[in-house]
This record gives structure tokens, C-alpha cells and sequence, in this order.
């Protein structure tokens, strides 16, 4: 008697079925879809501008092909060691400032039992995270005016003598940091404000059963629950190293503190729209996210090997 094995569907086969019993839910990601297409991947049919002389009049096939003599030519330039040591400098600092203020926040808002208390300070920390950067760099301009400024006028007062901390280069990445640092940790705090609403009351209630007081529950209760999320948005940080904002760098960023405050964007916008060297300003823009993208796997791969948790 000759048996017949039935063949299991195919994992393509599977995806269209499900695809078939669910096309509302396919509709409603589709124009995220269609941005990510039209707006990140396509524009990869230009990464070529970084290996050839563009010209503008020939186009990106008519132009000469010259491999990597701009990469050869950042790597070789005055303004390489300048430009990488100011952008990761910047950037660890602004990590290691910036990530564990939304923790340490969502934590000590997480403590407070006055619900209109607790809803004053959400909205009031929330709030910074809605100026534009034009405005966060005027009010910056503003409290740190060496007559004039909030900073200097209490510094006066104790017998200190005024400083203009915007033209100090040893200021810049204080000032850029910790003013970051302040508009950006309570909109941060949301996703772990989530993660703790999401603990189960359960273990709290064990908890007080045991006896552990309320800095016994955040430590072996609201941390632990919070590692995995902060975790994940560790990796993802990771991969932005290499980016430091444009905008408010250009906006705070002077002559005087040019040799501090110069990063890889600012360097690309000078290069590519004020001197017009776009194949130039292509291979530097490259080679940062490429750096980026290694930063992303390396740092991705060394967590889900140490605590399990990783992105993929």
C-alpha cells in the first residue's frame, strides 16, 4: 500500500492567505510602506554621487567614475581627526547624559502618589520637547548674554565675574548636551512611564507582604521591569554615534568655537551646498552611515549575546 504525504503550505503560500483574511490591516500600512520606498530607499540610487566626479550638466550615468579618491580624500584631510573626535565625543556625552535622564525621571514620576501633582510635572517636563530648535537656541542666547543673560545676572550677584559662555569653546558641549538633556527627557520618559504602568500590581502587593519598602520595590521591582525597554533603545541609540543634530549645532556654532563645535553634518552642509562639492559631501555622508549601520550590529549582536535581548 503506497502512503501519500500531504505537503506543507509554504511559508509564502501562508503570508498571502493571511494577507487575503486581513488586506484592512495591509491597507493601513501601506502609506507607511510608501514612505519608507519613496523616501529612504529609493534615494539610495544616489549613494553611486559618492564614487564618481558629479557633474550637475552630465548626470550621475554621465559622470566619471573615480572609486574611492573621496573617501581617500576626507581620510587624508586636515579636518578628519577634527571632525570625528568632535561628533563621537559629542554624542557619548550626549549618551551618557541624555539616556539615563527619561529612567530617572519616568521613575521619581512613577513615585508620586498626588495624581494632580503628578500630572502637573508630566505636562510641565513634556513641555520643552515642543520648541523648535530656533527658539531652544534663543532662549539659550538669551540666559547666557554676558550683560544681560539670567546666568550672568546670578553670577553677578554672588561677586563671580561674567562670562559670554556662547563664544567658550570649552562651553559648547556642555551647553549643547545638557540643554538637550533638558528638552528631550520628558517626552523620553513616556515610553518608560508605559513599562512601569505595565508591572503587575501583583508584585507590588507581594512585595509589601514581604515587607520591602518603597526603595526595596524600585529596585528589585520597577528597574528590573524597565531594563528590557531601555535595553532595546540602548541599540537603537547606538546607531546614531555618528549623527549629531544639524540644526542646533549650525544655529549655536561661531568662529570662535569652530575648532568644538565642528561635526560631520556641518561639515557636509559646507561642503556639499556652500562649496558645491556634492560627490565629496556624498562619500563623507556615507561613510557615516555605514559607521553607524556596523555601530548598530556590533552593539546589537554583543546584547543578544550577554543578556538575550536584542532587536533581531
Amino acid at each position: 500500500m503506497i502512503q501519500t504525504h500531504r505537503q506543507r503550505p509554504s511559508k509564502l503560500v501562508n503570508m498571502l492567505r493571511f494577507v487575503r483574511a486581513n488586506p484592512d490591516l495591509y491597507l493601513m500600512i501601506l502609506p507607511v510602506v510608501a514612505y519608507f520606498v519613496a523616501f529612504h530607499y529609493l534615494p539610495m540610487y544616489g549613494v553611486q554621487i559618492a564614487f564618481r566626479d558629479y557633474s550637475v550638466m552630465r548626470g550621475i550615468w554621465g559622470s566619471r567614475w573615480v572609486g574611492l579618491s573621496h573617501f581617500k580624500r576626507f581620510f587624508e584631510s586636515y579636518y578628519f581627526s577634527r571632525l570625528l573626535r568632535n561628533t563621537v565625543s559629542i554624542s557619548l556625552f550626549q549618551l551618557a547624559a541624555g539616556f539615563p535622564a527619561p529612567i530617572l525621571l519616568a521613575l521619581m514620576i512613577n513615585e508620586l502618589r498626588n495624581s494632580r501633582i503628578k500630572k502637573a510635572v508630566q505636562t510641565i517636563t513634556y513641555a520643552p520637547h515642543f520648541l523648535s530648535v530656533v527658539v531652544l537656541v534663543g532662549m539659550l542666547t538669551n540666559f547666557l548674554a554676558p550683560n544681560t543673560g539670567l546666568i550672568n545676572q546670578i553670577r553677578a550677584a554672588v561677586g563671580w565675574e561674567s562670562r559670554y559662555f556662547m563664544i567658550e569653546p570649552d562651553s559648547f558641549k556642555s551647553i549643547y548636551v545638557l540643554s538637550g538633556v533638558w528638552q528631550s527627557a520628558g517626552w523620553g520618559s513616556i515610553i518608560y512611564m508605559a513599562a512601569l504602568a505595565g508591572i503587575d500590581p501583583t508584585l507590588y502587593e507581594s512585595a509589601r507582604i514581604d515587607g520591602a519598602n518603597r526603595f526595596r520595590i524600585l529596585w528589585h521591582i520597577n528597574i528590573p521591569s524597565l531594563l528590557p525597554t531601555a535595553i532595546i533603545l540602548l541599540i537603537l541609540n547606538s546607531g546614531y554615534i555618528m549623527n549629531v543634530g544639524f540644526e542646533k549645532v549650525f544655529l549655536m556654532q561661531n568662529d570662535r568655537i569652530l575648532e568644538t563645535s565642528d561635526v560631520i553634518s556641518t561639515y557636509v552642509y559646507r561642503s556639499g551646498l556652500v562649496n558645491s562639492q556634492f560627490s565629496f559631501s556624498s562619500a563623507v555622508g556615507l561613510f557615516n552611515s555605514v559607521i553607524n549601520c556596523l555601530l548598530l550590529l556590533t552593539v546589537n549582536a554583543i546584547s543578544r549575546r550577554v543578556g538575550e535581548t536584542s532587536l533581531w
